[in-house]
Formats: structure tokens, sequence, C-alpha cells
């Protein structure tokens, strides 16, 4: 039998549950470090957990909420440590958003930010080259132009505007939705001595490559900056090869004007450090909402010679709704509502393909939006999350995941269905939600069939091996620290060797495998709002 918890640890205020396999009706206690038995209970009746191929007991001690450390028992089963505090999530979370740091492109680390993971300036990205397949009159093939700056996207040395997008979003969403948590936050960046929050220096950085992104002759946007091919197992500095700004489409075009909108509101009050950066973010955006309307359907291809990442998206209109609704926001122009409007329907989770439910995020929380469409709005979000909910409540594991949710980059998406439903919460005060969004977060870290920790360097069993090329191509044995894994899934798009083919068990911390332990920009974002959401004051409170 088999004990896994949040192996960060719980808030006191919060649900506090343990998964135990193979037995049912377990009697269980947690014991103080002094020895002293705090707390008894039983665990629940069997059930079976499908995605796992799992019968599970869940073993809850909420009522518990006198911090400390503690070891749980559960009858036949080792002790596990246990921790129960206000601020269990605050290094975790100043860890996740620090990875961003550590993946910045076109700068040296040095020990006094990076400690043991400093390294050398790469990518300079002053003299990027345009790709014939984003040549124009104005800047023909060959063209050289810079774009430095930004994060790599993921295990790799690219940077890639549609999913630049989906990241950017969510840590200005953090900003917007936790403020005063991060006005007093700092994790050590060259910037933290300045006049900025930390976080919005590290969002600036990606904001300025993106900027560079947009070919100021037509307000078109670059779909990525990359090399031909992916770089080998290397450092950055050793990642020499030529880079290519790629096709402009109209995903791309959509996703920069929706960041630099919701930007653009974001910098106005930041206009003394900055003056003017968000007016030229306001016009900028509207730039790049013009040429996607003038060129509609423009969907990436990828070029003979091009083999990374394409981030190829089909379906668009959710970047118009997305845009819109961030336009709109940024102008105050109703013919972006209108538009936004035009596409109302149903919403899911967030991810870099479906980003419909970032515009109603914005609009939900804004003063700018009242009565019967700021209803319509919410609605949306309390739907899906309604749904959520009914997954949780009607799981073993007492997790909204279930079978279809574990594809590439599941953590992702257990994160993105935990910030929809922590919305939904922030707007109607249902504790049903805020109880969904614990689960998840819980399964990330933790409370899973694996028993692993996704993120880096945090929990007592956390990935070693994650397919991420500084921390492979380095002389360190632990990873960057603060990078969550992909998580499980059975597709086996590469060639690892798995334990399992069940969905929830398909994973390897493994390099080879970069199908279930990569790392992205886009699946760290969430996990750095959830985890502000948990270690702000404004979760203590009810809307």
């Amino acid at each position: 039998m088999s004990v896994q918890v949040n192996q960060l640890g719980y808030l006191p205020d919060g649900d506090k549950l343990a998964v135990s396999t193979g037995q049912g009706n377990q009697s269980f206690r947690l014991v103080s470090q002094e020895g002293e038995v705090i707390f008894t209970g039983f665990s629940s009746e069997l059930k079976f957990w499908e995605p796992a191929g799992e019968q599970v007991s869940l073993a809850d001690f909420s009522e518990l909420q006198q911090p400390g450390a503690y070891q749980l028992q559960v009858e036949g089963s080792d002790p596990i440590a246990v921790q129960i505090g206000e601020d269990v999530f605050e290094q975790i979370h100043d860890a996740a958003i620090k990875a961003y740091y550590f993946n910045r492109a076109s700068v040296q680390l040095t020990p006094e930010f990076a400690g043991a993971w400093a390294r050398p300036a790469g990518h300079p990205d002053d003299r990027v080259r345009v790709h014939a397949s984003a040549a124009s009159a104005e800047r023909p093939a060959g063209t050289e132009i810079a774009g430095p700056k930004g994060w790599y996207d993921a295990g790799d040395y690219n940077k890639y505007i549609v999913n630049s997008g989906v990241s950017t979003y969510t840590l200005l969403q953090a900003w917007n939705d936790f403020e005063d948590f991060y006005r007093q936050r700092h994790w050590q960046i060259p910037e933290s001595a300045n006049e900025l929050p930390d976080l919005i220096d590290e969002i600036l950085w990606n904001l300025e490559w993106m900027r560079a992104m947009q070919d100021p002759h037509d307000g078109g946007v670059y779909h990525k900056l990359t090399t031909l091919n992916f770089a080998a197992a290397v450092m950055p500095h050793e990642a020499t090869a030529q880079r290519y700004v790629v096709q402009k489409t109209t995903a791309a075009a959509l996703n920069y004007a929706a960041v630099m909108a919701s930007a653009s509101r974001v910098f106005e009050d930041f206009t003394q450090q900055h003056p003017g950066l968000a007016d030229d973010y306001r016009q900028s955006a509207e730039l790049a909402w013009q040429w996607a309307v003038e060129n509609p359907g423009v969907i990436y291809q990828q070029p003979e010679d091009v083999s990374t990442g394409a981030y190829g998206d089909q379906q668009l209109e959710d970047e118009f709704s997305w845009a819109a609704a961030e336009l709109y926001l940024a102008t105050g122009n109703a013919d972006y509502l209108q538009a936004f409007f035009a596409r109302d329907k149903e919403i899911k989770e967030a991810s870099w393909s479906h980003v419909a439910a970032l515009g109603y995020y914005s609009l939900a929380t804004s003063d700018s939006l009242s009565g019967e469409d700021k209803q319509r709005v919410i609605q949306r979000i309390v739907s899906a999350a309604d749904k959520m909910l009914a997954q949780h409540q009607q799981s073993a594991y007492g997790v909204a995941m279930v079978e279809e949710d574990f594809v590439w980059g599941s953590n992702g998406v257990a994160l993105n269905k935990a910030v929809l439903v922590y919305q939904a919460w922030q707007l109607s005060g249902e504790q049903g939600y805020l109880q969904v969004a614990q689960g998840l977060l819980d399964y990330v870290l933790g409370r899973n069939p694996t028993g692993y920790s996704y993120v880096t360097g945090y929990g007592h069993k956390t990935p070693m091996h994650i397919h991420h090329r500084q921390s492979e191509a380095d002389d360190i044995s632990e990873p960057v620290p603060g990078w969550l894994a992909g998580g499980p899934q059975p597709g086996w798009q590469d060639e690892c060797s798995y334990p399992s083919r069940l969905p929830a068990k398909s994973y390897v911390d493994d390099w080879c495998s970069y199908s279930t332990n990569e790392v992205t920009i886009n699946w760290n974002a969430p996990l750095v709002y959830l985890l502000a959401a948990f270690s702000s004051d404004s979760q203590q409170e009810s809307p």
C-alpha cells in the first residue's frame, strides 16, 4: 500500500487529503514532532480511479488546522511527513516564477542571482534573419533584424509568440489578481533593487522581445524566432546556429494583440518608470488586430527547412475572441466588445491552442462591463467550473482530472483547470470551486499515482532529469529548480521506455521523455498563478 500527499503542505483552513491504495476504511493518525497524537480518523471506502487503474481510499484530515510538522501514519504503510502552515507555498512560488529568469535569452546569469546555475549569455538575437516564409517587400529574405531578450520556450532555445502569449497573459493576470502579494515579493533577480515589482520586471523581459516580433511596416507578427533545427543538449552560449523569424500568422498577430493590450493596462500604473510604454503597447496591439482582420486565415505552415516547434492552430475564433476582449478593455471601443460577443460560446480551461477563456477572465474581473453583459461573461466561467466541480466530486482521487485530460502537458491541463475554478470562486464565493483548485494543486505537488511532486527541487520525490537543455548540459546533478514537468500521458511520442500505459502512470523521469518530462513556460505560468493565489491574503476572503 502506498500513501500520497501534497509534499509541500497544506493551508490551515484548506482541504487536507491523502490518498492510499489497496485498502479502504484504514485507521490513520497525525502525530506531532513531540510524538503526541493530534488527529485520528478512518479513510474512505475503496473507489476505483480509472486513469490510474487503482482502487484508492481518501484520508481526510481537513479538520486539523494547527500549523506544524506532522507524521501521517496510515495503518499498513510507512509514516509520511506532512506540513501545515500559512506559508507552505511561498518558497515554491518564488522558485516557479524564478524559473523564467533561468530561461532568459540574451543575458549572462551570474552567480549572485543564479547560484550554481550561473551560465554565460546565449542568443543575443541582434542579427536574426528574416526567413523566406516571412519575407516582404520592406524586409526581403535575409534581412537582419534584432529580437533580443524573451524567454526560451521550453527545453529548447527557441521563442514562439503563440506559446509566449498564453504564458505572459497568465502572469499579467496573476499581477492583476494578487497585486498586494506581488508588491512585497522578491526572489533575487538583477532588477530586484529597481522601482518595479519583480513580477513586472520579469514580464517586461519577455514583452520587450514580443514587441520586436511585430513588423513595423504592416503590423503583422512573426510566428517564432528559431534556428532551423533543434539544438543539441548544449548550453545556450554553445548553441550558435543562425536564427530566423519565420512566417507572419493570424494566430501570432492575435496573441500579440491580446497580450500587448493587457500589458498596456498594467503599465498605466508604471508611467513614471516607463513613460509612453502603455500607449505604445496599446497602439501596437491595435495594429496587430488590424493585420489579423485583413488576414484572418493565415495558418502557420512549417517550411521544409524548419523542424522546430510549430504551434500550429487551425481554429482562430478563440484568438479573435481573446484579442477583442483585451482590446475593448484597453481602448473602451465598443466595436471590440461587439467582436467578442459575436464569438461568445462555452469555454474550457486555457491552453496555447484554446485561449477563449482568457478574455472571459479579463472581462469578468473588470469594472468596464456591467449588467447583462457582465452576467453573461460570468456565467460562462461558472458553467465551465461546474463541470470541473462535478469531476472533482465524482473522482476517487478527489481531483478534477479525467482520462481525456492526460494529453501532452497534462500537468498544465490540471493547473489551467485550477485557474478557471479559482476565477469562478473569486466571482461567486462558492467554496466548492476552491476545493477543486486545491485538489488539482495537491495532485501536481505529489498526491498522484506516480508519487512525484512534479516541480523540480520541491518535495521529497521530484524530477531530476527533465527535458531541459540547460539542466542536461550543465555539470550540476540537480536540474534548474522551480520547473514543472509536463506530466503523465500515454501518447509515447518519443522513444523512451515507460512503466505503464495507464494515463496517470505513463510518466518517466528521463531526459529522453520530452513527451512527459519536458518543461515549458506555459505550464509554469498557471503554477505561478495558483501558488500566488494560495499564498495571497485574498485567498482567505470571500468575494
